[in-house]
C-alpha cells in the first residue's frame, strides 16, 4: 500500500478574471473534501466578489501583496506573511496592486463553490 502521493499535475481550474488556480488537493483534483491547497497567482486589479465561506482559509504569500476585506477591516499582507481566515467571517480578496501576488491557500474543509456563498453571483 502506497503511504504517499506526489501530485505532479495539479487541476488548473478554469477562470474569466485572469487568475491562476492550480489545485493540488482537493475537491477538483482528487476528490478530497477535507482540505484543499491551491498555488494562485492573483494578476494586478483582480479582485472576487465578497464571500462568507463555511470553511477555514489559509493563506501564504509567495511574491507580492494581497488585499482582504474582513467584516469592515481592511488587512494588506507581502511576502512572507499569512493569515487564518476563520469559516463564516465575512471577506472579500484582491490585489489592487501593480504587480500580480502569488500565493498559497489552503482551506478547511476544502473548497469548493457549494460552500463559499459569494454575495452578487
Amino acid at each position: 500500500m502506497k503511504k504517499f502521493i506526489i501530485q505532479k499535475t495539479p487541476f488548473v481550474v478554469p477562470t474569466t478574471d485572469g487568475k491562476l488556480i492550480e489545485e493540488h488537493f482537493g475537491n477538483a483534483t482528487n476528490e478530497n473534501k477535507d482540505i484543499s491547497i491551491a498555488h494562485m497567482i492573483a494578476p494586478p486589479g483582480w479582485s472576487e466578489p465578497f464571500q462568507t465561506p463555511e470553511f477555514d482559509e489559509y493563506t501564504y504569500i509567495i511574491k507580492g501583496k494581497k488585499q482582504f476585506i474582513i467584516e469592515d477591516k481592511t488587512v494588506v499582507l507581502s511576502a512572507g506573511e499569512s493569515i487564518k481566515i476563520l469559516k463564516n467571517t465575512r471577506i472579500q480578496y484582491s490585489n489592487p496592486f501593480e504587480e500580480p501576488c502569488e500565493y498559497i491557500a489552503i482551506c478547511t474543509p476544502a473548497f469548493s463553490m457549494d460552500l463559499v456563498y459569494r454575495e452578487n453571483e
